[in-house]
């Protein structure tokens, strides 16, 4: 390439506009100031490697000075041999561009030099090097990547090969491809519940989107045996905020189900029908030892590794499951598979109030609604639970339902219900019987204030708490697990692990969604 002052010259040779224009002042500052120049580096030095070393930038204020004199008849020598070869990249990147000649150096072309180099100093590249026309390698990017993201030197692209801290790899187009979305809905007997989430690590998720909303789909369930009207609409527009929700997500798989209502219901197909019509929502109606697995799917973190007996129940509106669990030395991954009894009681919170009354409940009809239970809990042949009657960490309680969440948000006297604080708490067997004391003195003005219950729980809580006071009389112990969880936990659970996708070293790429019965467009 030639130079505009002294002809061909190696690429590493010049500087940068910003630069030529800081020597440019720095040198009319020592003409001021009439300072004295430092000595210059040879250019063996430079091309020796020695690249820590700063070159110093030679005095200017003469303009045949012998130090211009040397540095020109280097170039001069350096363009007659065919041109130095480039320096190294580490070489630019560490040793400075020598200062360009003043144009006014006394040769013959310096004039036309600087002319050319102002006229063309917009059409250099970096470092003051004209630009090159040939084409460099690239890493090119994937079609959907943003066009703001610099790709030539993102770490992103390496991490193929770079391994993670939990022992996964990442993938090249781990940034490009669609979020692996899980959605799960229960319709229950008095909640409509949506759950959308990602999958993060081993046997965890982030939730990304959620609904709940009070529906009553059971209300008057028990004395017709079908549903009401009121009722089915309102699920039916609880249903429809569902399948927008749903809409505008890509989900990869998900699962909608409906429980109790739908199943002891006459009309309970008939409404499916009339939501998948309405809604495009396909739901299907689980048995009760599907709906008992879910509930422990749903909690199996919450089981900590020194327990090895666990009473799991799900008090729910039109029904109540229990799951005794017994864990042994080898515990599987999924929690499930240590079920080894199970019931599910046909009485739930909506049922029991209904039956008995759930505004003015006095302690005598409170212990009523408990013996109802009981004497179903009597029929259920199980044996004793081992450590359930004595003092030992290997057994507790653990209560996922309305109820159970409730007497959690009253103890930790939460001025709104915050799920955070709620989830995991241990509560021992007299605060439990404390809270239920409490509850049982308040009327029904006094429930509906409480922001932890309010007016849609209000009729409904005592009822839940005479259901958990049999379930304490059956199966004693010292404390009990909060749960804010339960079937849309267990459903995505159950999903993510049947696709693998906590599998060390899983590839993730080239999914396709499947099971897909969600709204039919």
């Amino acid at each position: 390439m030639s130079d505009p002052d002294s002809g061909s010259a190696p690429q590493a040779d010049g500087a940068s506009e910003a630069e030529r224009r800081k020597g440019k002042s720095s040198r009319r500052a020592k003409r001021k100031r009439g300072h004295g120049r430092p000595n210059a580096h040879s250019a063996e030095a430079n091309q020796a490697g020695k690249s820590s070393q700063v070159a110093q930038r030679p005095a200017e204020d003469e303009a045949g000075s012998p130090a211009r004199k040397r540095k020109r008849r280097r170039r001069a020598r350096g363009g007659a041999q065919g041109g130095a070869q480039p320096a190294s990249p580490a070489q630019q990147l560490s040793a400075p561009a020598e200062p360009r000649a003043s144009p006014d150096h006394g040769h013959a072309s310096s004039h036309k030099s600087g002319k050319n180099r102002r006229k063309h100093r917009s059409k250099r590249g970096l470092q003051g090097r004209p630009l090159a026309h040939e084409k460099t390698a690239q890493i090119v990017a994937p079609a959907n990547t943003p066009a703001n993201v610099q790709t030539h030197d993102d770490p992103r692209q390496n991490r193929q090969s770079q391994p993670r801290r939990d022992g996964q790899h990442y993938h090249a187009d781990a940034d490009t491809r669609p979020l692996d979305l899980y959605a799960a809905l229960d319709l229950g007997t008095n909640n409509c519940r949506l759950l959308i989430a990602q999958p993060t690590r081993p046997g965890q998720f982030r939730v990304v989107d959620a609904f709940s909303r009070i529906v009553r789909l059971g209300e008057g369930l028990g004395a017709s045996g079908r549903l009401s009207g009121d009722a089915m609409d309102r699920a039916v527009e609880a249903l429809r905020i569902c399948a927008a929700k749903l809409k505008t997500r890509e989900i990869r798989r998900m699962r909608l189900i409906a429980t109790e209502a739908c199943r002891a219901a006459d009309n309970g197909e008939a409404f499916l029908s009339r939501v998948t019509e309405e809604t495009g929502l396909q739901l299907e109606i689980i048995d009760r030892e599907t709906e008992a697995r879910l509930a422990v799917s749903g909690c199996s973190s919450l089981v900590g590794p020194e327990a090895r007996s666990v009473v799991l129940f799900d008090i729910g509106g039109g029904s109540s499951e229990i799951a005794v669990i017994r864990i042994g030395d080898n515990r599987s991954s999924r929690l499930a598979n240590h079920i080894t009894h199970w019931t599910s009681l046909p009485v739930g919170v909506v049922t029991l109030s209904e039956r008995h009354g759930g505004r003015d409940v006095t302690p005598e009809l409170f212990e009523t609604m408990v013996c109802e239970v009981q004497r179903m809990l009597e029929r259920f042949d199980c044996p004793p639970v081992q450590g359930a009657a004595r003092e030992s960490g290997d057994f507790h309680l653990i209560g996922t339902s309305g109820t159970v969440t409730t007497l959690a948000g009253v103890h930790l006297d939460l001025p709104r219900y915050d799920r955070r604080r709620v989830d995991g708490v241990w509560l021992s067997d007299d605060e439990v019987s404390a809270m239920q004391a409490k509850l049982l003195s308040w009327d029904f003005a006094g429930r509906a204030a409480n922001p932890c219950i309010g007016p849609d729980r209000a009729d409904l809580v005592l009822a839940g708490c005479a259901i958990l006071e049999a379930i304490r009389r059956r199966w004693p112990s010292p404390r009990m697990r909060v749960a804010d969880r339960g079937l849309r936990e267990g459903l995505l659970t159950d999903m993510m692990a049947d696709d693998g996708v906590w599998r060390r070293g899983r590839s993730r790429r080239g999914h396709r969604p499947r099971d897909m019965k969600g709204p039919q467009t």
